[in-house]
């Protein structure tokens, strides 16, 4: 059965993701926090419908921030939060609010315990925090993340990001967990089951219907993924989608066991 949202039966959160750094841009770094961060969002209900890039500049990472969180109910960054000239992720939020920077007592008495002494001027650039920030603990190493209105600022690096996102489950807005299921077409092309997939989908708005092809040295075929967040209409749509396959003179259809 589908989780509550606070606010009603099938509450849809939603939540972007904005990616910070040239580094990933350029290709040399491959990005694996999206995918980690939307499976996360997911256990709570909270859906990551969008996701941008944005390179080491402050006026687009500005840009990006004002736009995501203006349209989402929370917005997620990573990358740019370290000691060198190019993270610029706290200037660009504090700018996008409109606020001030200022060296966090915390963050300061943390590293000082850590590293000992005076702290230079690369590290004392991680204690910068937006004034009306809070803290976003890191379990891993090195200082927090913070958030400030509806954005959680995190660390770039996938592990320690990874770390981060468990202080931030507890504080968000759950909804309702979508259900994933799929059925499995095997030795049959998209051009045969676009129709009846298509009629399925128009039949239940509601529901998010895809088709992922697949090819090996095995044969070929779709998975069709059928998501929602209705347990009853998931699995009425499931057998319609059987049967409208069936019917449409497609064999080989079963549905695939949730892992």
């Amino acid at each position: 059965m589908a989780s509550v949202g606070v606010n009603g039966a099938h509450e849809r959160v939603s939540a972007a993701v904005l990616i910070i750094g040239d580094e990933i841009l350029s290709g040399r770094t491959q990005d694996t926090n999206l995918r980690d961060i939307a499976r996360y969002l997911g256990t709570f209900g909270v859906d990551v419908a969008e996701a941008r890039v944005a390179p080491d500049i402050i006026e687009e990472i500005v840009a990006a921030l004002n736009a995501l969180r203006a349209r989402y109910d929370y917005v997620i960054t990573t990358g740019g939060i370290g000691p060198t000239h190019d993270d610029i992720t706290a200037d660009a939020v504090a700018a996008a609010f409109d606020t001030e920077l200022y060296e966090h007592p915390e963050i300061l008495a943390m590293m000082q315990a850590r590293w000992g002494g005076e702290l230079n001027a690369a590290r004392r650039r991680m204690a910068r925090v937006p004034i009306g920030g809070e803290l976003v603990k890191n379990p891993v190493q090195g200082p927090p993340g913070f958030a400030i209105g509806n954005v959680f600022v995190l660390a770039g690096v996938p592990q320690i990001m990874r770390g981060m996102l468990e202080d931030v489950g507890p504080r968000l807005r759950t909804g309702a967990v979508t259900i994933s299921r799929t059925v499995r077409v095997e030795g049959t092309g998209e051009g045969a089951i676009a129709a009846p997939l298509e009629a399925v989908a128009k039949a239940h708005p509601a529901m998010s219907l895809g088709s992922y092809p697949f090819f090996g040295p095995e044969g070929y075929g779709s998975n069709l993924v059928l998501r929602g967040r209705d347990a009853a209409e998931v699995a009425a749509t499931i057998a319609e989608l059987i049967a409208a396959l069936t019917a449409a003179g497609i064999a080989n259809v079963s549905e695939v066991s949730p892992s």
